[in-house]
């Protein structure tokens, strides 16, 4: 089953290992993240643990059974009880509802453990499994997102307010 966990410092392997295996399946839907984001990535995964530690995103992978990176799903931009939510999932496990059962998750997370109200997420028009994964999710379409939102693409920017036991 596989498990949510914080990123943390020994996840860098797995996780560039998960981004370059599924470079070109990304590429398909969201703007690539090009070559200088692989050959500078140990700089920049210290520098996301680093937005963590200060505590203006929180970074999540989703890990199999096997160690194996699977998934990524991160809260940023937090301020004022809400962060915007970004994630991604290998191509061997999409359409299996694994995006939407972490998403879940992680709204969860996000208010009990975060302390925040209202998650927002972009997604390109022809991004439809994505937008799936947000509807299914418990997030509601609320307003256009341009293209400055979305890397040069049109798209959709969904809500979800969420509920903490507090």
């Amino acid at each position: 089953m596989p498990e949510l966990q914080p990123l943390r410092a020994d996840h860098a392997a797995a996780v560039l290992t998960f981004e370059r295996a599924n470079r070109a399946y990304f590429a398909a839907s969201v703007t690539d993240r090009g070559d200088g984001y692989f050959d500078g990535f140990a700089q920049r995964h210290a520098a996301l643990l680093a937005e963590q530690a200060a505590g203006v995103c929180a970074f999540y992978v989703l890990v199999d059974d096997d160690g194996t990176v699977i998934g990524r799903f991160n809260l940023y931009d937090i301020e004022n009880h809400s962060a915007d939510l970004g994630y991604r999932v290998a191509e061997h496990v999409s359409g299996r509802g694994i995006a939407t059962a972490a998403v879940r998750e992680l709204c969860t997370l996000a208010a009990t453990r975060h302390d925040l109200h209202k998650l927002r997420a972009a997604t390109a028009h022809e991004n439809v499994a994505s937008r799936r994964v947000l509807t299914k999710a418990g997030f509601a379409p609320a307003g256009p997102a341009t293209p400055a939102d979305l890397g040069g693409k049109q798209g959709t920017w969904f809500e979800r307010n969420l509920t903490s036991p507090r």
